[in-house]
């Protein structure tokens, strides 16, 4: 079993009563992420049980943000029931976790900031500027404010490779460029099975973020043309952080399963770091930056509400019929 750790855990009883959404630990305060790979997962009463040959592990669900299969893992309806209600993201990848396949639903039931993001990222001139914030991010005390794409492109790809540099030098892990075969995790160097790992824990973990908030992986804003466009957009502002220098710190180690050993990495350096905190309140930033406050404000009221559109009136209330009345409206 991979990477798996003990809860509380009571007798199996199914069908246990969902919990309420207000009761569910915020997604700044969960658990980052836990991958298993061959064993079979079912629940019990508001925990996951996960067992293979090794033994059986309880995991509380509402204190999970990402759990990753890999292969061989096989889930109950009742478990995935569960863990859909406590907005854990599932996500399926590929051997040692080194693509993403599908995932589950968001925590939230707001439509508010997918709304947001929408907005932004249909207008050019909106687009642009939470592009340039993000970029901002990475070259703090810097204004970028004035820069194309183009050119903010370019600067990235330097501080990419300076990154790589730094971190080969002070690991002396040999590195000549990032190259890896997606369909076959082994065909690479250590060095880049370790970067493939790593990666793809703060890609699961940014999506987490993002669906849990509502709102859409697809939507990017530096990034575009694929379903987790945004995943990647919020990814990339952390990897100069977290997963590349894990990538390096554990290739320099030569352990015997490098894949677990990053993750397990990983784990520790995003609980440290304070990441998942950090992209929620990032996300928020990002979108809400183009709100007045009195907007965003009023965004935050509106949470958890369904209405109806009105191409006038911008939205009217839901649950009421529209109909005119028996006998009414003649002149």
């Amino acid at each position: 079993m991979s990477d798996a750790i003990a809860g509380g855990g009571k007798s199996n009883r199914r069908g246990a009563p969902p919990p309420d959404i207000v009761d569910l630990v915020r997604v700044e305060d969960r658990i980052s992420f836990l991958y298993f790979e061959h064993c079979k997962i079912n629940r019990a009463d508001n925990a996951i049980t996960v067992r293979d040959g090794e033994g059986t592990v309880y995991v509380p669900s509402a204190t999970l943000s990402v759990l990753m299969l890999g292969p061989g893992a096989s889930m109950t309806h009742d478990a995935m029931t569960m863990l859909g209600e406590c907005g854990v993201t599932v996500v399926w990848v590929g051997e040692r976790g080194i693509r993403m396949y599908a995932f589950g639903k968001p925590l939230t039931h707001s439509s508010g900031l997918l709304q947001v993001q929408a907005r932004l990222v249909s207008n050019t001139r909106t687009r642009l500027a939470v592009a340039r914030r993000m970029y901002g991010m990475r070259f703090p005390g810097e204004s970028v404010g004035h820069l194309t794409m183009g050119q903010l492109r370019g600067r990235e790809g330097v501080r990419v490779r300076r990154v790589y540099k730094e971190w080969s030098e002070i690991t002396g892990v040999e590195w000549s460029r990032r190259t890896y075969n997606p369909d076959d995790f082994d065909d690479a160097t250590e060095i880049n099975k370790a970067l493939s790992a790593a990666h793809v824990c703060l890609y699961a973990l940014a999506h987490s973020a993002i669906v849990a908030l509502g709102c859409s992986p697809g939507l990017g804003f530096v990034h575009t043309g694929h379903e987790r466009s945004f995943v990647y957009d919020i990814a990339d502002l952390y990897k100069a952080e977290i997963s590349i220098p894990v990538a390096f710190q554990t290739a320099a180690e030569k352990p015997m399963d490098i894949g677990v050993e990053t993750r397990r990495k990983m784990r520790n350096a995003v609980y440290d770091l304070s990441i998942l905190p950090r992209m929620v309140t990032d996300i928020k930033s990002l979108l809400l930056g183009e709100i007045p406050a009195e907007g965003a404000a009023d965004l935050a009221s509106e949470m958890n509400h369904l209405g109806l559109w009105d191409e006038k009136e911008g939205e009217v209330a839901a649950g009421r019929s529209y109909a005119e009345p028996e006998g009414g409206g003649g002149d």
